[in-house]
């Protein structure tokens, strides 16, 4: 883990050192810029080469599997929401060290509501079954996978990067974010009245693990099953989870949008109840929550339109 921890990903920073050699660093933040449209290609063609090559599913791929994921997500889209935004991305804060790249770029405690936006839109895609047959799925993943690499650079460039905090955007901080958005949210929902089929579980986490290698990360740290995600989680937890100012700074602004959608002003502190709860208090504890009950069930209160403005249960 200590070698993944200073490793990145080989295939899209070669890109972006391509494009720095050749036109500088501004062609990298316009290269940034267009990550964030829809638009098809890029006016650099190291970049379009780069999307051509790896556009293909890896070799575990199971289509049956992946659609059954992806079932899965769209009959339970309000749930699911509700599980990223008061655990995943919370849970991603409490790896101190991972946690000082998003609390660099300042879009997250900055810009919010536009991350979930962003986040949901992503999640949307990937979770399509017609955007997998026309490769926009994978198109999409491999834009993030490349947004990845330039923040690598911009990070180490900027000379504000300790290594011994590993490389931006490690490996192993790309698997604990696979696993924040696939076997977590399998936990978190254990915890609630609506526990997944095993079936629809383990196909879930295949979703994911799909998304994860097309993203770049290391097949090594791809759990074959909840087990092994369970082991994986315990593991990066234990290297990574401590209290650091960057994830409750990250938590803080997090919290502070999701109250905005708490209509009552008596029941402000339920956002933070059911982070705690779904996170346990460890894991609250870290990242700074208050001390708040909360009643053991999920009750959606963020509108299903914010991050999934689109989706539809399938008939």
């Amino acid at each position: 883990m200590d070698k993944l921890r200073q490793t990145g990903d080989i295939l899209a920073d070669t890109v972006i050192t391509q494009l720095n050699e050749q036109y500088g660093i501004a062609s990298i933040r316009e290269m940034f810029a267009w990550l964030n449209t829809s638009e098809p290609t890029s006016k650099y063609e190291v970049v379009n080469q780069f999307i051509a090559d790896n556009s293909f599913m890896p070799d575990f791929a199971d289509e049956q599997q992946m659609q059954q994921g992806m079932s899965f997500f769209l009959k339970n889209q309000d749930k699911i929401g509700i599980m990223l935004a008061c655990l995943s991305l919370p849970y991603c804060y409490a790896g101190a060290d991972g946690a000082k790249v998003l609390a660099m770029s300042q879009r997250i405690q900055t810009d919010t509501l536009k991350r979930l936006e962003e986040t949901g839109e992503f999640i949307q895609t990937v979770t399509e079954p017609k955007n997998w047959q026309n490769k926009q799925a994978i198109h999409k993943i491999l834009k993030v996978r490349l947004m990845h690499a330039a923040i690598r650079f911009f990070t180490e460039y900027h000379g504000q990067w300790d290594t011994e905090w590993g490389k931006p955007v490690n490996q192993e901080d790309m698997a604990g974010t696979n696993g924040a958005f696939s076997y977590i949210v399998i936990r978190g929902m254990r915890k609630t009245a609506d526990i997944p089929s095993d079936g629809d579980a383990e196909a879930y986490l295949h979703l994911w693990n799909v998304i994860s290698v097309i993203m770049g990360v290391d097949k090594v740290l791809i759990p074959n099953n909840l087990r092994e995600a369970f082991v994986l989680d315990k593991v990066i937890a234990k290297r990574q989870f401590r209290a650091s100012v960057e994830g409750q700074a990250l938590t803080k602004a997090l919290l502070n949008t999701l109250e905005k959608f708490v209509e009552n002003p008596l029941l402000k502190s339920f956002p933070a109840a059911q982070m705690r709860y779904l996170m346990g208090d460890e894991v609250a504890d870290i990242l700074g929550l208050p001390s708040v009950t909360f009643e053991k069930k999920l009750i959606p209160f963020i509108p299903t339109s914010l991050m999934f403005s689109q989706a539809t249960a399938p008939k």
